[in-house]
């Protein structure tokens, strides 16, 4: 072995630098956190190249003042914990005094800044570590920070370095959390010196929401508010209609600090069980505050997640909430008054109580008018006639003769009365009837037309035969609970056809053959898809995948992408889950080479345009699925699935007690 080294103090600098430092949103996350813990009302976070040659981060807060200019980088040093017991109730998002060393070390780094107590503010260069000037400057309260050339001298981490839009979508994404997790603050987003994000700073949180996601995400949510056991859970959920089928859009923040969190995960996915389809999940901007002192934020190095003295009350609590929005948001006002626009109003649940009683009240208002003779009768000249259906009706009922003698009851049938009557409208009541009688007269001639060559019951036909050949004999027999395919082979055996299987594996062959015969369909509407975005940039750097795929999308800026056009195999309503769930997917796996890719993404689209298992299925589709499997020699589904199985005549025979 060799000796033990002492390392100098630059080399040292440039390795710790790189548990902070991994890439320029990591930078980005640092700044902005302590604008926030200065104080701030106002951040602007700008960069250019994806933060790799340009990054400015500016704030109105209480600055540095000049004496501590040069002590805040020095590693360790910190003015927000003092000693141990402060580390067990961390109530900022910066402690450990690390942030400005490292970044230091590894850029071209300028601060310009003013304490609110100083006359004159301090610019301050220090490149790789090493002071280059300090001097006094006119600016105004608050602090900003340049950092320039990141990684400039250390290669061995610049190579590593994404494309400058993947590296500018993860600073992105660093600042929507952060808008999310402190809207009373105004943040502003200059990327390339195009301003792509602008929270208001009004403090309510769906405005944030607004600003990051979009109105359609943001008009798709319910309100969460809740406190149990001392933790205070509020935000937004989306309505289970709005669920999608990954939880990348899940924000969760514990005392405005964003965290992945598996235990508000698991709860989210407990409360939500009976009201979200299997296998999709709701979005959400869930908020937690609780106290300091029962989480542990030392436990990642890069703050994203906690560790909780007790997970029970944090899941009760993140379950009661999330159960009671959910609860909240399926009630519906019921509509007493239709003309006030403060009642919510059901049109189709009003159309419904209109019928309804229009059926409970079948006797019309002329009824009433007709059928005491013993009242005197109106002239016409005094009253507005008009055909009605309900006339037209008892015009076909049996004419009886009217009691002699008024009873004070209803007649039975008014429509003697109204036929005696010489109104102006009853020539149209005589030419109805009459034209009605007609066109009953002509349907029963229809009928004993077709009746009279048909003699006897004919016997239902036997079912065709799939496939008949000199040695192989198939006949399909039935459905068995609506998915799987029953078919007798060579009178030796029985296949069970999975449909949904056999077709999803139909459909993944013929999307791999005509992937460049142009089988995608135009959306007569393009479809808009907000996306997180980690997810999005997986997107934008793969649209030659998707292309392949039959899916034209291009960038609709800002987290979401517009569609264009689709595979015409994928139902319209699944589009906007398949990319989600192929945008999750690339995010997740971009080490795998394309093929690999491309197989994952037909199975996709080949799932999900499939007949589905319980679906209503024709006779003629069963025996195409069941001449299919057998043409092709179709034996499993691109997830690996069997999709038929085989029982012998002999093993059936055996079962049965037939054989010995």
């Amino acid at each position: 072995m060799g000796r033990i080294n002492i390392l100098d103090k630059h080399v040292a600098e440039l390795i710790a630098a790189g548990e902070v430092v991994e890439r320029p949103s990591s930078v980005i996350k640092e700044l902005v956190e302590n604008s926030i813990d200065a104080g701030s009302t106002v951040v602007t976070v700008e960069i250019k190249n994806g933060g790799v040659t340009f990054m400015r981060v500016s704030d109105n807060g209480c600055g540095i003042l000049k004496d501590d200019i040069r002590p805040a980088f020095i590693r360790h040093a910190t003015s927000k914990v003092r000693d141990e017991d402060d580390l067990g109730a961390i109530a900022t998002l910066g402690f450990r005094g690390e942030a400005l060393a490292s970044v230091s070390s590894v850029s071209h780094l300028e601060l310009i800044t003013k304490a609110r107590e100083e006359e004159t503010g301090t610019r301050y260069l220090i490149e790789g570590g090493e002071e280059v000037s300090f001097e006094d400057i006119g600016c105004p309260d608050g602090t900003t920070f340049i950092i320039r050339d990141l990684f400039y001298n250390v290669p061995a981490r610049m190579k590593f370095l994404k494309t400058d839009m993947a590296e500018g979508n993860a600073v992105s994404n660093v600042v929507d959390k952060i808008a999310l997790s402190h809207p009373e603050i105004a943040i502003t987003y200059i990327k390339d010196q195009k301003t792509v994000l602008r929270t208001a700073g009004d403090g309510k949180l769906l405005s944030a929401i607004y600003a990051v996601y979009g109105r359609d995400f943001a008009s798709s949510l319910i309100p969460v508010d809740y406190t149990l056991g001392g933790i205070h859970v509020y935000g937004f959920i989306s309505r289970p209609e709005n669920a999608r089928p990954n939880r990348n859009m899940q924000n969760f923040f514990i005392n405005h600090r964003y965290v992945i969190s598996k235990t508000a995960m698991a709860a989210i996915g407990e409360a939500c069980k009976g009201s979200v389809m299997v296998g999709k999940f709701p979005s959400c901007v869930l908020n937690l505050d609780m106290s300091f002192g029962a989480v542990d934020v030392n436990v990642h190095p890069t703050k994203l997640e906690v560790r909780f003295v007790n997970e029970r009350p944090v899941f009760d609590a993140v379950y009661h909430a999330v159960k009671t929005a959910l609860l909240n948001g399926e009630k519906r006002i019921e509509a007493k008054l239709p003309n006030n626009p403060k009642v919510r109003v059901n049109p189709f649940e009003l159309a419904q109580k209109v019928f309804r009683e229009r059926d409970e009240k079948p006797a019309p208002i002329e009824q009433k008018r007709y059928a005491q003779p013993q009242k005197p009768a109106v002239k016409p000249a005094q009253v507005e006639r008009k055909p009605s259906d309900d006339l037209f009706r008892m015009l076909d009922e049996p004419v009886e003769k009217p009691a002699e003698k008024p009873t004070g009851k209803p007649a039975e049938t008014p429509a003697a009365n109204i036929a005696d009557s010489d109104s102006p409208f009853m020539e149209e009541f005589r030419r109805m009837q009459e034209r009605k009688k007609e066109e009953k007269a002509q349907v029963e001639q229809k009928a004993e037309a077709v009746a009279e060559p048909v003699e006897e019951k004919a016997e239902p036909a036997e079912p065709q035969p799939l496939i008949e050949l000199s040695e192989n004999y198939y006949r399909v027999i039935g459905e068995a609970f609506k998915t799987y395919i029953i078919v007798e082979k060579n009178e030796r055996e029985l296949m069970l056809i999975d449909k949904h299987a056999a077709h999803e594996r139909i459909i993944f062959e013929k999307l791999k053959k005509e992937k460049d015969s142009g089988y995608s369909q135009l959306l007569l509407t393009p479809l808009t898809v907000t996306l997180n975005k980690i997810d999005y940039n997986a997107v934008i750097s793969n649209l030659d995948v998707f292309s392949e795929a039959g899916f034209d999308i291009d960038d609709f800026g800002n987290g979401s992408v517009i569609v264009r056009s689709a595979p015409q195999y994928l139902p319209i309503e699944d589009i906007e889950d398949s990319v989600v769930e192929m945008a999750g997917y690339l995010s997740e796996n971009k080490k795998e080479i394309r093929s690999e890719k491309m197989e994952w993404i037909y199975a996709n689209v080949s799932c999900r345009a499939a007949i589905k298992g319980g679906n209503r299925t024709t006779e003629q589709e069963l025996i195409a699925l069941a001449r299919q499997v057998e043409d092709e020699d179709i034996r499993h589904c691109p997830h690996g699935r069997p999709v038929c199985i085989i029982l012998k005549k002999h093993e059936l025979e055996r079962m049965f007690g037939r054989l010995q």
